[in-house]
């Protein structure tokens, strides 16, 4: 196998998780392939029973999945490690985080279809069960989307009829700090007069002091990217709740296409590609799609999203 593979199962019990993911990792183990397991602690206990003793590289599955772009560069690194020491192939089971495990989908959705591309260098074989007794059903629907390969029972590989290249199709879900009036809001507003009126803002509350740049850098980054790339009208708003702030960004264009853009650097542009993977490098929170009224960027950081 050449190449990144990347594939999904669909499970229902704890029995059916083991039954695609230990013969999947025994199997590259019997290789001699550098096999991964990065999932919940209770799907990492499940498999450790299962397998005993054997060679697996466990990572925590809340480190490895802090956040998309962490997560991507984390995986390229181990990936270039092993590759470089001569692996042929390896194999990874991962528990991609979503709203039945307690996150916010969006960016991982975008990991989900970013991935076919950030990985394609590598001989990597990677497998993405979901527990469809906690899955939602549209998140269900994302999965289909973003993965060429599906197991549809254990150990049966085919090429997923479902899959489609490009982003997923699931909409944004506004953030709970929308159903009140911004504390801020202005239109086309410089990156300068944004950073002054951020500041103002978020002078009161109780964020640390890295948290404070991390909001008016985002929200200077994000205003940048609609003047520079977007189209006019730019709507900025700003909502915070004393330990959380809210930036949304909005402007007429259809925004990038590439579901790579921020969640790896780049310098084919000048501010859009390294700016954004900064800031989700940084910020708790990163919401990229369409809505009705345009494109919109949200960033949150600080407290819980």
């Amino acid at each position: 196998m050449t190449g990144f593979y990347h594939e999904t199962a669909f499970y229902g019990s704890d029995d059916d998780f083991l039954a695609h993911a230990v013969p999947f990792l025994e199997d590259g183990l019997r290789a001699g392939e550098p096999s991964v397991v990065a999932c919940t602690e209770s799907n990492s206990s499940l498999l450790r029973a299962a397998l005993g003793d054997a060679a697996v590289i466990y990572r925590p599955g809340a480190d490895q999945y802090s956040r998309p772009s962490d997560a991507i560069s984390s995986y390229r690194d181990l990936f270039r490690e092993h590759t470089a020491d001569g692996a042929q192939q390896m194999r990874v089971v991962g528990d991609v985080p979503h709203p039945g495990m307690g996150a916010r989908w969006d960016w991982w959705a975008r990991y989900e279809a970013a991935v076919n591309q950030a990985y394609a260098e590598f001989p990597v074989w990677g497998l993405c069960p979901y527990d469809t007794r906690t899955t939602p059903a549209e998140v269900l629907a994302d999965v289909v989307r973003t993965h060429p390969n599906v197991a549809t029972t254990p150990g049966t590989h085919e090429a997923n009829s479902g899959y489609r290249e490009g982003l997923a199709a699931s909409s944004q879900v506004p953030d709970v700090l929308e159903q009140g009036a911004p504390v801020v809001e202005l239109v086309d507003p410089s990156a300068g007069a944004v950073r002054e009126a951020v500041g103002a803002a978020i002078g009161g509350m109780s964020l640390s002091e890295d948290d404070a740049h991390d909001v008016v850098y985002a929200a200077s980054e994000v205003v940048t990217n609609g003047l520079t790339h977007g189209v006019a009208p730019v709507r900025f708003r700003l909502w915070a709740d004393g330990s959380r702030v809210l930036v949304a960004v909005t402007d007429r264009g259809n925004g990038p296409s590439d579901p790579l853009a921020g969640l790896v650097p780049t310098t084919e542009t000048l501010s859009a590609g390294l700016g954004l993977w900064i800031l989700h490098r940084t910020c708790d929170y990163v919401s990229m799609g369409r809505e009705g009224d345009g494109f919109t960027v949200r960033v949150s950081v600080g407290g819980q999203t």
